[in-house]
């Protein structure tokens, strides 16, 4: 870690079609290799998917409910106290809080083999939106190791 200075937070550009930068956020987590055009076609095409199977709301508005469902609250990171290693419970920051629930997202997506990437990642999206599947499973993971390592919250600095 550098003690020099702290890195400035780059502005994030909103995405063409929805003008919305969490989008923006989610091609970039999609995207492999810098093939950005074809993580915006994957994409908007999981959009278009989520939109035949739930006409009455925007896309926007189930991803978006989708990423406060499977957003952690808590998370355990480790602490060096007296040569013992020490699983402490801290409260996850906005910004990586949308990470984490993004990055989830899209690996358990890709992580569905058999199926095309867009129809992976809108199924994924829809799960998430109705407070089920394996973005939701995660977050409860991580919320159970905080809890359970609870005694540990005095360590925290």
């Amino acid at each position: 870690m550098s003690r020099r200075r702290q890195a400035n937070k780059r502005s994030i550009v909103p995405d063409p079609k929805f003008h919305s930068t969490l989008v923006s956020r989610l091609v970039s987590t999609v995207m492999v290799s810098g093939k950005k055009s074809t993580a915006e076609r994957i994409v908007y095409q999981a959009f278009d998917s989520l939109f035949e199977k739930n006409p009455t709301s925007t896309p926007l508005e189930i991803l978006q409910k989708a990423v406060d469902n499977a957003k952690p609250r808590l998370e355990v990171k480790p602490r060096r106290v007296g040569g013992a290693t020490y699983q402490v419970p801290l409260e996850v920051p906005g910004d990586r809080q949308l990470s984490l629930a993004l990055r989830w997202l899209v690996d358990f997506a890709d992580a569905r083999k058999g199926t095309p990437m867009k129809e992976a990642l809108a199924a994924e999206i829809m799960e998430a939106y109705q407070g089920q599947g394996n973005a939701i499973r995660k977050r409860d993971e991580v919320h159970k190791m905080a809890q359970a390592n609870k005694a540990f919250a005095h360590f925290r600095w």
